[in-house]
């Protein structure tokens, strides 16, 4: 496999953000997650950080080097994320158990499956056009599939956060799987939470990440969001990736290199229970954050 990749996300207007993202990838599978943490709910990063972590877990034991099924370990895996999130809040005596959108996506042997519940969103994009996205676990998204509301009329409805699906819900939540599409190289897939389509025009969002490098066009993007949602913007992620098959280019990662048996990741392993783990500071983020671009610039130029 050869592809580029790239992540990242800004606070917004929040005092903290909620929102994970990550990448795996073995010699033939990559997987990639972004989870929201819902901020109407108790401890949500909390909720975001064990999806995230819980699907990683379950990527390193299950891709050996490749997945059996993807579309069932989509399934197993996020619904395994609910049952975690759901003992944290046994195990901290929690009135409810903290909640998390999540958007998930599964490439291998040059196909794309994608699973999601609630309204973190993937699009997967072609010569800058969309050629499919999730649809959203809302109020108004089912408002627009009922006919009762038309879509553009989504982004200013007064509703448009409220979301029917998540994980760690008191209810087994809904996990939504595509039934899986063939790459082209050139395509791009955008894995990303509310703060940024909800701030970007639809057929804007798909014609720069379609048009551009990911490595530019993601952080362009997330920083255009936050200052459209100005004093409302919300936590804002994305992660992109454009595949490129087989194709050599020293601006892409390889796959090729990677041992059997071995995992490479954006995403740490440890312990899951966030809270057991000493806080981060702002700077140690940002040098993690460095840490992970030069680790990504010094693979792609092997």
């Amino acid at each position: 496999m050869r592809f580029s990749i790239f992540q990242d996300t800004a606070l917004g207007a929040r005092s903290m953000n909620q929102d994970r993202m990550g990448y795996c990838f073995t010699r033939e599978c990559l997987m990639m997650i972004v989870a929201d943490g819902m901020g109407g709910h108790l401890r949500g990063e909390v909720a975001a950080q064990l999806a995230m972590q819980t699907a990683a877990a379950a990527f390193q034991q299950s891709a050996r080097p490749s997945l059996p099924d993807p579309v069932a370990f989509l399934d197993q895996a996020l619904r395994q994320a609910h049952r975690e999130i759901l003992r944290y809040q046994e195990l901290h005596g929690m009135p409810e158990a903290p909640r998390t959108t999540v958007v998930a996506s599964i490439v291998q042997n040059g196909r794309a499956w994608w699973a999601h519940a609630g309204d973190a969103r993937l699009y997967w994009v072609r010569d800058g056009r969309m050629m499919s996205r999730t649809r959203d676990h809302s109020k108004v998204e089912s408002l627009v599939a009922l006919g009762l509301l038309k879509p553009h009329e989504q982004e200013h409805h007064p509703e448009r956060n409220k979301v029917l699906n998540c994980l760690g819900s008191p209810f087994e939540p809904t996990i939504e799987i595509s039934p899986g599409v063939q790459l082209r190289a050139g395509d791009t897939l955008l894995l990303c939470s509310d703060g940024l389509w909800s701030a970007i025009h639809e057929p804007e969002l798909c014609q720069r990440i379609g048009g551009g490098v990911v490595n530019v066009v993601v952080p362009e993007l997330v920083r255009q969001a936050v200052v459209s949602a100005g004093k409302l913007a919300d936590n804002t992620t994305a992660l992109a990736m454009c595949w490129e098959g087989e194709v050599r280019s020293i601006d892409t990662l390889s796959s090729v290199l990677v041992p059997d048996g071995a995992v490479t990741t954006t995403i740490g392993f440890g312990q899951l229970d966030p809270e057991s783990a000493p806080e981060l500071s702002d700077d140690e983020i940002e040098r993690t954050i460095r840490e992970i671009r030069s680790a990504i610039e010094k693979s792609a130029s092997r």
